[in-house]
């Protein structure tokens, strides 16, 4: 399964993935997780947000049992972030049948749709959708940097955008929902823990900084005489090291985007995205505000007008306590085991599901830390380790 996935939506340049929602590399994501439930004989079904479901029992009996993650990545992002946690459901779902295991609950595996918001925007599309996290009028208005809104794009891969929205009726079915990901850090190698669990997520966001100033000639324009909003920029992205810094948070301007982008023009717009994330809201709240701070005084010094876009913003999750001791048990029970427990800065369709269904997370180690990224890699021992500790989860949730 492994090797089959790893040339779609792989870039010859970087060697890293660019699978964006409802394209063509998408297209092969989808044709090839539809193969899979097939090939085993699941019932195979897409729902109204485009999210993909194989299902194994009858999932209208409810109190089901779901895994999967999402098959979509970041752009040049690695092989195993989300993939794996899809890879490894099935192959969990191989080994549970290898083991003759007779289930007592409905085994569902799933690909969340548009969970890095690669191309619109905004994380954890599908799963935000079907949670009702995200309204159908809001989804509406998502556009890609063409100009392609949400519909259209699904419209032009084949789906029916006019169904899209909350559906509580299919969560409603799920009794418990486990994701497996590759871990983004390095605590599992740290402590030499194979896989481990989580505890929460942090508390994150993003924000769109608009510094808008005066097109010019680079060449003939007196530095007194500029209105160039590059400086302003570049003062609050150091500005944002430092608070994260004192504060024991993250923050990062990934990604700008520069009007008219010309090497012998003065900048009209510098348009930079902050993500920042943070152990508490209290925290997080505090950097933002300290980073817009920031940003408006550099504005006013160059002569320059700011507007700050909340773009997304994600409470903390903490994960269902009874769920996450259950699944210390069950990894424990054989080998009186102790498996690690460790929150995470990453957000994730777990956590968006999190508000609807008892939910929870393994994380299989990363012994470089490096995600969102080619260089992100999980060895085959420890994998192989995620499926069997999966399998035994699904094992033990499903026989009851």
């Amino acid at each position: 399964m492994w090797t089959e996935l790893l040339p779609i939506g792989r870039s010859s340049a970087s060697g890293g993935y660019r699978r964006y929602a409802w394209t063509g590399a998408d297209a092969d994501c989808r044709a090839w997780f539809r193969e899979q439930a097939e090939a085993r004989g699941l019932d195979y079904e897409v729902d109204r947000n485009g999210n993909q479901w194989a299902w194994l029992g009858d999932p209208a009996a409810g109190d089901a049992v779901v895994t999967g993650s999402h098959l979509d990545s970041v752009p040049d992002g690695g092989a195993f972030d989300g993939p794996l946690g899809v890879v490894s459901a099935f192959a969990a779902l191989d080994e549970l049948r290898s083991r003759g295991v007779p289930l007592d609950r409905p085994l569902g595996i799933v690909n969340f749709g548009d969970e890095e918001g690669a191309r619109f925007g905004l994380a954890c599309v599908g799963s935000r959708l079907a949670a009702g996290q995200l309204t159908v009028e809001q989804a509406r208005l998502l556009t890609d940097g063409d100009g392609i809104t949400l519909p259209r794009a699904m419209e032009a891969a084949g789906y029916d955008p006019e169904g899209i929205g909350a559906d509580p009726e299919r969560l409603a079915r799920i009794g418990a929902f486990v994701e497996l990901h590759v871990e983004q850090g390095r605590a599992l190698d740290l402590s030499g823990d194979q896989v481990g669990i989580a505890s929460s997520i942090w508390p994150h966001g993003r924000w769109r900084f608009d510094f808008r100033g005066e097109a010019n000639h680079a060449g003939t324009t007196r530095l007194g005489d500029r209105r160039d909003p590059m400086p302003a920029y570049a003062e609050t992205v150091l500005a944002a090291r430092r608070a994260a810094e004192l504060a024991g948070a993250v923050a990062t301007f990934g990604k700008v985007a520069v009007e008219p982008n010309g090497v012998n023009a003065i900048p009209s717009l510098v348009r930079g995205w902050l993500d920042s994330r943070a152990a508490g809201q209290e925290t997080l709240d505090t950097v933002v505000r300290e980073i817009e701070g920031a940003a408006r005084e550099h504005a006013a010094g160059h002569g320059i007008d700011l507007e700050v876009v909340r773009e997304s913003v994600t409470p903390v999750v903490e994960f269902d306590h009874a769920l996450r001791d259950e699944l210390a048990r069950l990894l424990g029970r054989d080998a009186d085991l102790k498996v690690p427990v460790l929150g995470t800065g990453a957000g994730h369709d777990a956590g968006i599901l999190a508000t609807s269904v008892p939910t929870a997370m393994l994380f299989v180690r990363n012994p470089t830390g490096v995600s969102h990224s080619p260089a992100e890699f999980a060895a085959e021992d420890d994998c192989v380790a995620g499926v069997r500790a999966l399998a035994d989860v699904l094992e033990g949730l499903a026989r009851r």
